[in-house]
């Protein structure tokens, strides 16, 4: 017991600003975001080219496709929390997602669900995990942890961008199998990077059930295993009668609220209490940030290829590719340079707080979002319109992302105690989850108003949804800011 708490100690002891165990664990997760965005991207697109799905219906397929992958997440936090730890846990989820790749890889349109469902579930078990074992390179006071989020934050996002560019780029040029395959491949790589340098994480992620004997522990294990395979049927189901997934998830988020309310009434001190009310308040506005964010996988993707020329600059360029990997690209080049500017206003002293870096963030996404809608005064009379617009919204867009999603990550682990961790960082992501089905939603909407055949009638249902977006992003800008002096005396002395 002493050699496991020295080792926990020497890992968080870490000289410098970054402990080797962060570049590990980002590459690990770069090549999942390289499957992930990659899937991501090709979803609406490959539902409305190749099933022959119409716009409407597709939305609502992919947000309730989101829908799932985030609300799995939740599950599989607690999973990891109680049984499996942070290390199997993801290991698991990692087979899984091959698996699924795989699945579609061999017959992209006939397997196409049944690939979605096994990647669901993989997903689910891969995901919170990673970010989980970051928060616990740090102790609980060091300053350090808000930058090691952020260089997190960034490293990922390569794989997204690699992925966001490539599985589109394979699927409309060469083949949807090639596509899916190479997420799978890539998502192998990810594993094994994560076998050769999980040694360095000490018990960082171990199985929380160490102390039961090995016989009953390996029995739980097993029993989560088999459980959660023998759910991809009713998961596949519900992915394709997308009107299910709507009580699935209402069912999910009341489960959700319930047993967090639970775990609150348990913790029987007042301070800790009012730490995790904060919390949630700040997952409630992430759920709302990513109901508008989110129409890059949706909406974005089918107006990319309907209603974009292919002239970004002096190049031509795929506009799906544009749609898919600029945000992560501007994400690699403006993480560093806003994380210095937060440092340069610390010096000075006026550093906004968490609160107010989430109202600014919604100020952001407001005004990405009133672009998007702008796109129609550059549209010729066939509908078609400026991709150098439309990537200048991503950036704004991508601005309003990284005033909130690294710190939000952070700031929910500083929030939270220990032994909740997974419980907090799986509801970050149901967050997601209703945020990505609001998402389908809302685009499913907008594309529902175009009661025209032409791109221009297109054109017009689209950006009219934009504006009613950047509408409500900023009256949610405007609430957080307002609401800040309460919000910060709940989170008492956490920055």
């Amino acid at each position: 017991m002493e050699q496991t708490l020295t080792d926990l100690e020497s890992i968080q002891n870490f000289e410098g600003k970054y402990p080797k165990q962060l570049w590990y664990l980002f590459l690990v997760e770069m090549w999942e975001r390289f499957c992930f965005y990659g899937m991501r991207g090709v979803l609406t697109f490959f539902m409305v080219d190749q099933l022959f799905l119409k716009d409407a219906e597709a939305n609502l397929q992919y947000g309730a496709i989101q829908a799932f992958v985030y609300a799995f997440t939740f599950i599989g936090g607690i999973f990891a929390d109680k049984i499996l730890g942070f290390k199997k846990s993801l290991f698991f989820g990692g087979i899984v997602m091959i698996l699924g790749n795989l699945l579609i890889a061999f017959s992209p349109q006939e397997m196409f669900y049944y690939g979605i469902a096994f990647s669901i579930i993989g997903t689910g078990f891969f995901k919170p995990n990673v970010s989980s074992m970051v928060g616990e390179l740090y102790t609980e006071k060091d300053p350090r942890r808000d930058a090691g989020y952020g260089m997190f934050y960034a490293g990922i996002n390569i794989g997204g961008l690699l992925g966001g560019a490539l599985c589109i780029y394979l699927g409309k040029y060469h083949s949807w199998t090639l596509c899916f395959l190479s997420a799978a491949i890539v998502m192998g790589f990810g594993l094994l990077t994560f076998l050769f340098t999980k040694k360095y994480l000490g018990p960082i992620g171990d199985s929380p059930l160490l102390s039961l004997p090995s016989s009953k522990r390996k029995i739980r294990e097993i029993a989560v295993y088999i459980g959660s395979l023998l759910s991809i049927p009713f998961i596949f189901l519900m992915v394709k009668n997308t009107h299910y997934t709507d009580y699935f998830m209402y069912t999910i988020g009341v489960i959700a609220i319930a047993y967090f309310l639970y775990e609150v009434y348990n913790l029987q001190n007042t301070a800790l209490r009012k730490k995790l009310v904060a919390a949630f308040l700040f997952i409630f506005f992430y759920f709302l940030f990513n109901a508008i964010y989110e129409q890059s996988g949706g909406s974005l993707s089918l107006f990319a290829k309907d209603n974009l020329n292919s002239r970004l600059l002096f190049f031509d360029i795929d506009p799906n590719i544009v749609n898919n990997s600029s945000n992560t690209l501007f994400v690699i080049i403006l993480s560093p340079i806003i994380g210095l500017l937060w440092l340069w206003l610390a010096k000075k002293k006026i550093e906004p707080n968490t609160i107010i870096k989430f109202g600014i963030g919604f100020l952001f996404l407001s005004a990405s979002f009133y672009i998007f809608y702008y796109t129609k005064f550059f549209a010729n009379a066939e509908g078609i319109t400026s991709l150098n617009v439309f990537t200048f919204a991503y950036f704004i867009t991508t601005i309003g992302e990284l005033c909130l999603g690294p710190i939000g990550m952070s700031i929910i682990t500083k929030l939270s105690p220990k032994r909740l961790f997974g419980m907090m960082m799986g509801l970050w992501f149901l967050a997601s989850a209703f945020g990505q089905l609001a998402a389908g939603k809302l685009g499913a909407e907008m594309s529902k108003s175009n009661t025209g055949a032409t791109l221009l009638f297109k054109l017009q249902s689209y950006t009219d949804g934009y504006y009613k977006l950047a509408i409500y992003s900023l009256i949610a800008g405007v609430i957080l800011i307002i609401s800040a002096p309460l919000i910060k005396k709940l989170m008492q002395e956490v920055k």
